[in-house]
């Protein structure tokens, strides 16, 4: 048992066992053991790749879709870009340079990285030299005026709680202690009255309360001050029933409750009920669409053939690589699994990657 998987059983000992969603935040944000605390898990030295970090074309093109954006709202000469849990600061990095072609766009933003990792922080400090950004602890503070907010891999990371339905109706999943101390799942000895959803037997209902929070602040924000937000996750479009909890080290599955705060602990999204807390909260919604229809409509196609142009044949083999991986269907790629959401203020047009528009190219 570890520092943290210890501290976690004596919190048990003394109140009871946890919900998940506290058991997730402890191993993941935990000031001195919590997995983002104490370490950069991105590539191959790490526990998992992000798509900033398996091409520059994806963060190329979510800069040119933010430039697009940022004309669409009449070119303000003052505005936020916002990045939420912005890794190694390889995707923002991306978005700027591919934004050199539009006159007056870089001049006009700020950039605002919410992050609680020092870690990170200082990777993205060393990523961003000469940029300037501002940190911001929370989501609150970095909201200002017209922003337009980017989170890739963000809302997958955030605590939810589980509910298993029983005879009895539905009973909160829980962690607790073992017959021989060691961490276990376990389900509350009463059930949720308040939970009236109909389901079958042993299903499993996920509640991501924060998340829809943050969809829903975000979404306020947008439709009362202008601007939007992008948020690419894997997920599924529709809501289900499921556990979709999983642990990840060293690019594989592991225990979630094996060795808290040596794993990166996850949730699949569900783009329905996010969907449906923006909606709520005044925004005009886009999407959801796949990584895969939204990247081949903003150009990615065209972007792979450009660079492939420049490039040597070890590099043009990299380049459609990451091109398969970017977009491809099943277990092999990101294409189908991954999906994008924006939530936008009502005053704009369709955007980028939702319709037929495409981006300029970069030559």
């Amino acid at each position: 048992m570890n520092a943290l998987a210890a501290e976690i059983a004596g919190i048990i000992r003394a109140d009871g066992p946890m919900p998940v969603s506290r058991y997730m935040a402890l191993c993941l944000g935990h000031p001195r053991h919590g997995y983002y605390m104490t370490r950069d898990p991105f590539g191959q030295r790490g526990d998992f790749t992000t798509a900033p970090e398996i091409s520059q074309m994806f963060g190329e093109l979510i800069g040119l879709w933010a430039a697009h954006l940022w004309q669409a709202m009449g070119s303000p000469v003052r505005v936020r870009l916002v990045e939420l849990g912005p890794g190694r600061g390889t995707l923002m990095a991306d978005m700027q340079r591919a934004t050199r072609i539009v006159p007056g766009f870089r001049e006009a933003i700020s950039v605002h990285l919410v992050e609680t990792s020092p870690v990170l922080r200082q990777r993205q400090a060393a990523t961003l030299a000469g940029l300037e950004p501002v940190w911001h602890d929370g989501i609150g503070p970095a909201l200002e005026g017209p922003v337009i907010l980017v989170a890739n891999e963000f809302l997958d990371a955030l605590p939810l709680d589980q509910f298993v339905m029983t005879a009895e109706g539905w009973r909160e999943r829980l962690v607790g202690l073992g017959e021989n101390g060691e961490l276990a799942f376990g389900l509350a000895a009463a059930p949720e009255t308040a939970l009236r959803i109909a389901a079958s037997a042993d299903s499993m209902l996920e509640q991501p309360s924060v998340a829809l929070d943050i969809v829903a602040q975000v979404a306020g924000h947008v439709a009362a001050e202008g601007g939007a937000a992008l948020f690419i996750d894997y997920g599924s479009a529709l809501s289900g029933f499921g556990d979709t909890l999983q642990a990840m080290q060293k690019h594989g599955f592991v225990d979630p409750l094996a060795e808290p705060g040596e794993a990166d602990l996850t949730v699949h999204v569900d783009f329905e009920r996010m969907g449906q807390a923006a909606l709520k909260a005044g925004a005009a919604l886009h999407g959801p669409a796949s990584q895969r229809d939204f990247l081949l409509a903003l150009g990615l196609p065209q972007r792979a053939q450009a660079l492939s142009l420049k490039a040597d044949a070890d590099q043009r083999a990299a380049i459609s690589a990451a091109f398969d991986r970017l977009i491809a269907p099943g277990d092999t790629g990101m294409g189908e699994l991954f999906k994008v959401l924006a939530l936008s203020s009502r005053n704009l047009p369709p955007l980028p990657g939702f319709d037929l528009h495409r981006l300029p190219d970069q030559g």
